[in-house]
């Protein structure tokens, strides 16, 4: 595999690879948090002004982003949707979601657990996946959470500020953490997306009609779809070297042959894994980075605030 292509107009404020890709400021959250959050990230990227940037995000998860710079045009389910300065609740997606970008850019949010959006408001993520929605869908006052961010705080101030935020919405919601089953599938698609689901089914102690019911309302999506998420997320990891080199053959083994990766990949991504190298994906690489870190320190792979394999 060649090295991914970079975008030379852009620099990180931050953190970047190896090869000279922006990262994000990204942790796991506080333990009191953790059935609710599943990261934490501050991401700010300079470039020129008159600076249009073309890429796009996947995540698995429902987020909560506050914009703080830029100007973002985002290609939704219900359209394109433009913003500057924002507070928003994006669903999770189920494909690449093209993401547009003008000048420099700081964006600044979490991903929640699987399950914690129904468990805080009663909101089924089948309903919301592709699309994004103002912070008023999540009980949240966009006013409140834009005030977080003071000029000049850490992006570890700005972290901190977030999980304050996140407990006084939860304690004042009331809700009781997610079921323990969302958790479990959750697991899976990290640790052994090649799981049937009627083993799935299994291993959480449920039948597999109700655990397929479940996982769409707290995933959005069937179970097969959520796995097969997965093992694109994971690979177009790889191939943009936000992943642990030493599981780059076990990666590709989760396809039958390269047709299949192809076919798999360029359904999801709308590219090839080979273009997908070739061409630099500033957003995609921030958003995959995130969510491998994630995995890794799930998998104990290495420990939360560790050197990345990729750094």
């Amino acid at each position: 595999m060649s090295r991914p292509a970079i975008d030379p107009a852009i620099a990180s404020g931050g953190a970047a690879t190896r090869d000279g890709q922006p990262i994000s400021y990204s942790r796991a959250p506080t333990l009191d948090l953790a059935p609710w959050i599943a990261r934490l990230y501050v991401t700010i990227v300079d470039a020129p002004a008159d600076y249009e940037l073309s890429c796009g995000i996947f995540s698995d998860a429902a987020m909560l982003r506050i914009q703080l710079r830029g100007d973002w045009t985002a290609e939704t389910a219900e359209g394109r949707r433009e913003m500057g300065r924002a507070t928003l609740y994006f669903g999770p997606q189920t494909r690449r979601m093209p993401i547009t970008v003008k000048g420099s850019f700081t964006s600044v949010g979490l991903s929640f657990r699987a399950g914690a959006c129904h468990a805080l408001g009663g909101i089924k993520l089948d309903t919301m996946c592709d699309k994004l929605a103002p912070v008023e869908t999540l009980g949240l006052c966009r006013e409140e959470w834009m005030n977080l961010f003071a000029a000049g705080g850490s992006p570890e101030d700005w972290c901190t500020a977030m999980e304050d935020a996140m407990r006084r919405m939860i304690a004042a919601s009331g809700a009781k953490e997610p079921d323990p089953v969302a958790a479990s599938v959750e697991a899976a698609a990290f640790t052994n997306p090649e799981i049937s689901v009627a083993l799935l089914a299994q291993q959480c102690g449920t039948e597999q009609r109700k655990l397929e019911r479940q996982i769409r309302r707290d995933f959005g999506m069937p179970p097969k779809q959520v796995l097969r998420r997965a093992r694109a997320l994971d690979m177009a990891s790889h191939l943009r070297g936000v992943a642990d080199r030493d599981e780059a053959e076990a990666l590709a083994l989760r396809y039958y042959d390269q047709s299949h990766l192809i076919r798999e990949f360029t359904a999801l991504f709308g590219m090839s894994p080979r273009q997908f190298v070739d061409s630099p994906q500033p957003l995609m690489t921030l958003s995959l980075e995130t969510r491998q870190a994630r995995r890794l320190e799930m998998l104990s792979r290495i420990g939360p605030g560790d050197i990345k394999p990729w750094q």
